[in-house]
């Protein structure tokens, strides 16, 4: 019998020739990943125990990507108490505020993620390194303990694998079709548990740039995965080549490799969706609710941060203007984005059309410390998940779609099937 892509990951990590779902292992680490919000909780829980100094301290990198703009003197007191932390664990890779983005987004884009690797994460999120062949183990506040030794233990999580058919229609993302996979999953279209499982992407891959696999982690995320994994293209191993700040070795699955379920999903006739408010599964198809007014737009969050995504927008909001009423935020997921759509023109486009250029990082999705709504306010957004009161008010109404239904939206004012806006 052959093994799946993590198991193989897992299995170089703890240096065993193999290991199959339900085994406990201790995985040594490419890196530990802590954010922000954590760093304090974290430090405290070792301070009172007597630990002060980290394990792998070269291997810990503290990202600054849910509040980045301080607008309170919480925030700066946080951002103050998590420098001091860093300095005082040694901690030399430190990602603070305009140095890195979004941690779930520019260590893909940067090279110090790689196909191949595996690292452990607080967020849950790290589920974001499947995009790029990775595999990146969510913590929460256990993660003082691998702070502390290193590592911890591990139990091998089984493996789903859904088999992707056909291609996606013009105006038809990747964010589209993760939202009708959260439907299908709730729904029992997909007959899936992912309760601490990995949801294996298999089928008309090549198709898929790295945004758009990226975008195609966040749905199943919000759905209890505990992992996805696309098997790397040869498009994302030269992205990957192009970057590598280190040698890797990408994975592949076996062709024998045990699922625990299988199924199929054709995705040629998809059409753009739209999930509405109370969670990412509530997809239906964007002529349900197009015409819905709204007052608030959001691009960005760690599932449509990527530089693809604001290209895609940009090129909506080309030449126009957001409709009187609405505000538009943007958050680029890294500062390389960033830097990249202002000399690519595309910033210009943004700040033309009437946008609110936010710094890389999590912007509103990060439960609207910028950005928030007021009651009953109606928002479209790329966020990876509209649970209510995630953007503040708990009364407003929250959709999520792609960007290009984000930006077609935030111009005319409400819900707008994108596919009548493109250009190109």
């Amino acid at each position: 019998m052959g093994y799946t892509a993590v198991e193989k990951v897992l299995a170089r990590a703890s240096s065993r020739s193999a290991v199959a779902a339900g085994d406990v292992v201790q995985p040594d680490p490419d890196f530990i990943m802590v954010h922000d919000g954590v760093v304090r909780g974290a430090k405290r829980e070792l301070d009172a125990i007597g630990i002060d100094r980290l394990a792998t301290p070269d291997k810990v990198i503290m990202v600054t990507d849910h509040e980045v703009i301080y607008g309170s003197a919480r925030a700066a007191e946080m951002g103050a108490f998590n420098r001091s932390a860093a300095k005082a664990w040694g901690v030399k890779t430190f990602f603070d505020v305009g140095r890195g983005g979004h941690g779930h987004i520019f260590p893909m884009e940067t090279g110090l993620l790689l196909p191949g690797m595996f690292y452990f994460d607080n967020d849950r999120h790290a589920t974001n390194a499947g995009a790029i062949g990775a595999f990146g183990f969510r913590m929460g506040m256990e993660i003082s303990r691998v702070l502390a030794t290193g590592t911890n233990w591990v139990t091998v999580p089984k493996t789903v694998r859904l088999t992707l058919k056909g291609q996606l229609a013009r105006g038809v993302y990747g964010r589209d079709l993760g939202l009708h996979i959260a439907r299908l999953l709730h729904d029992g279209g997909l007959d899936f548990d992912l309760d601490y499982r990995v949801l294996e992407y298999a089928g008309d891959l090549d198709q898929f740039d790295l945004a758009t696999r990226t975008a195609l982690c966040s749905s199943p995320t919000e759905m209890r995965a505990y992992g996805v994994f696309f098997p790397p293209s040869e498009h994302i191993l030269a992205f990957a080549r192009e970057r590598a700040q280190r040698s890797f070795t990408p994975v592949y699955p076996d062709a024998d490799a045990h699922y625990e379920s299988e199924a199929t999903l054709n995705i040629g006739e998809l059409k753009p969706q739209i999930a509405l408010p109370g969670g990412v599964h509530r997809a239906v198809d964007i002529d349900e609710i197009a015409g819905q007014t709204v007052d608030h737009a959001f691009i960005g969050s760690c599932g449509s941060g990527m530089y693809e995504d604001f290209a895609i927008a940009a090129n909506i909001l080309r030449d126009k203007h957001i409709a009187p009423g609405v505000r538009l935020f943007i958050a680029p997921g890294s500062e390389q984005s960033t830097k990249r759509l202002a000399a690519d023109g595309l910033l210009n486009i943004f700040i033309e059309a009437g946008a609110i250029l936010l710094p890389a990082g999590c912007g509103p999705c990060n439960d609207a410390v910028v950005g928030p709504l007021h009651t009953g306010e109606v928002s479209i957004s790329t966020a990876a998940n509209n649970n209510a009161g995630r953007f503040g008010a708990k009364d407003a109404q929250l959709y999520l779609g792609s960007p290009a239904t984000v930006a077609a939206s935030a111009v005319a004012g409400r819900i707008t099937d994108p596919r009548d806006a493109l250009t190109t």
